[in-house]
């Protein structure tokens, strides 16, 4: 992102060895995207997918960046803060040039894959166009053999990243942005010294974006050690907008809560919900009263294989799952336009955790809900998340409704989608009006509405189908052909 074009056009900025910091209030842009000078592929996209105003963090941030500044963006999970940098990005990508230009370091895997998938899909017109995924978990041949093809932009972890780099597979020399997403969670997971090492490995005339729900004080250190004169775009929501995500505390005892979990799926009747907890075998004992109950659920943590993160969390972006219980670490990227319910079946050591987990609901323009089961050994952390956003969390009175025989039955307890997994993916040029075409087509007979999302990995397809017909779905694409080849087709359990 170095074209400065628009500088002297926008009165927010200041001259180039000046800071700024801008605060603006959430709400509808009427600024539109054309009007920023994104590159027209981009543009046309953006139409097809139906944006049209700019949220608040994109109508501050894409200015700066197409002129080259160095920003710190803040802003809550959902704000659309992806886009605010992927978009300037990808407008100042040379295509013709087949070598790593940007480089977008994430704090975990999910997060990486999907601001991959984002990437991709915003500069789905710009022909040519290279995203290389770089994560652990995968062969380390399988991700030099992208590279070697070459890539404009490399998105990935920071250890992998180092690693490919020690190894001279990863080269750094023509980078001319890098992108920390969700930066404060990368320091808080330890990752500051690998980020420092690759900041250090790219040419020093570099722009460098941070990204960040919250501004701790070592996000200003690494700042001021990494950046030149950064714009800061702080993004609060306004008192008078509304909040879209309702918060609530439970007050139980400790053995109560996997009972008043139960008690809330029934309450609210979520399609989706997400349940943090913050051990591995919280998880799993949450995950299997769930399942005891009938209820479609799923765990994510650290423990699981690449090829399960990427099944689990197809399923639950898709539908096939209601309920996902996850660690703090593993839930990093998850990404839904519509997530009813977030649980938190205990509560986090730092506040800035707590707000990281609710701003996965309530996004889009949807109202969502999140609720905090405490303790009493808990509330002191209660009471710090309530000075920490700045308001005080309502109580739920759940013992008086649950000890009253009151707890009402869990409806529709099972998805409505089953997943079918594929066993091609954009490496046989496969995209989603191909399955689509497959499925509804004369030989599938399928409706349009009984097929739902349509994910595509590099080998691999995932994509949710109504269970009513997911064995006819089945039968017929494994029958069948799919731009003229035959692909494995199963039921992803």
């Amino acid at each position: 992102m170095t074209d400065a074009t628009s500088r002297e056009q926008d009165p927010e900025f200041l001259p180039a060895d000046a800071s700024a910091e801008i605060t603006a209030q959430t709400g509808p842009s009427a600024t539109a995207f054309e009007s920023l000078g994104l590159a027209e592929p981009l543009l046309t996209v953006l139409r097809e997918l139906g944006f049209t105003a700019l949220t608040p963090i994109q109508a501050q941030s894409i200015p700066a960046l197409l002129a080259g500044r160095d920003l710190v963006g803040q802003s809550r999970t959902g704000s659309g803060k992806t886009a605010a940098y992927a978009l300037p990005l990808l407008s100042q990508l040379q295509i013709q040039r087949r070598e790593v230009t940007a480089l977008v370091v994430c704090p975990t895997r999910e997060l990486s894959a999907q601001v991959a998938r984002e990437l991709r899909r915003f500069g789905r017109n710009l022909s040519g166009l290279s995203v290389a995924l770089i994560v652990g978990g995968q062969p380390h041949r399988e991700q030099a053999k992208a590279l070697e093809h070459g890539a404009h932009v490399v998105v990935g972890t920071p250890g992998r990243l180092n690693d490919l780099v020690a190894r001279g597979t990863l080269k750094l020399a023509n980078v001319n942005c890098v992108v920390l997403d969700e930066a404060d969670r990368m320091l808080d997971m330890g990752f500051e010294q690998e980020v420092t090492t690759l900041l250090g490995q790219v040419p020093e005339a570099h722009q460098t974006v941070f990204f960040s729900a919250t501004f701790p004080a070592a996000i200003s250190a690494l700042s001021a050690k990494h950046q030149r004169s950064p714009l800061r775009v702080s993004v609060r929501e306004a008192e008078d907008a509304g909040a879209t995500t309702e918060e609530l505390a439970v007050q139980l005892l400790p053995q109560q809560k996997l009972t008043a979990l139960l008690w809330l799926l029934g309450r609210y009747t979520p399609e989706a919900a997400l349940v943090f907890a913050s051990q591995k075998y919280l998880v799993t004992e949450t995950e299997q009263a769930l399942a005891a109950a009938g209820v479609s659920a799923a765990s994510l943590h650290g423990d699981l294989e690449q090829f399960d993160r990427d099944r689990v969390m197809a399923k639950f972006r898709n539908g096939s799952t209601r309920v996902l219980v996850a660690t703090d670490i593993a839930a990093r990227g998850i990404d839904l336009d519509k997530l009813d319910l977030v649980v938190n079946m205990d509560l986090p050591e730092q506040p800035e955790v707590y707000v990281h987990r609710i701003g996965r609901t309530g996004r889009a323009g949807n109202v969502g809900r999140a609720v905090s089961l405490c303790a009493a050994n808990e509330q002191s952390k209660l009471d710090a998340i309530a000075r920490y956003v700045g308001r005080v969390i309502p109580t739920l009175d759940y013992r008086s409704q649950a000890d009253h025989g009151r707890t009402p039955a869990i409806a529709d307890r099972e998805a409505r989608m089953d997943t079918l997994r594929i066993s091609g993916g954009r490496k046989d040029k496969l995209r989603p009006s191909d399955i689509l075409g497959a499925l509804t087509g004369e030989a599938g007979g399928l409706e349009g509405t009984q097929v739902g999302k349509i994910e595509i990995h590099d080998h691999f397809t995932y994509v949710a189908v109504a269970k009513t017909v997911s064995a006819k779905a089945r039968q017929s694409l494994t029958s069948g052909r799919i731009k003229g080849k035959r692909f494995r087709v199963d039921l992803s359990s």
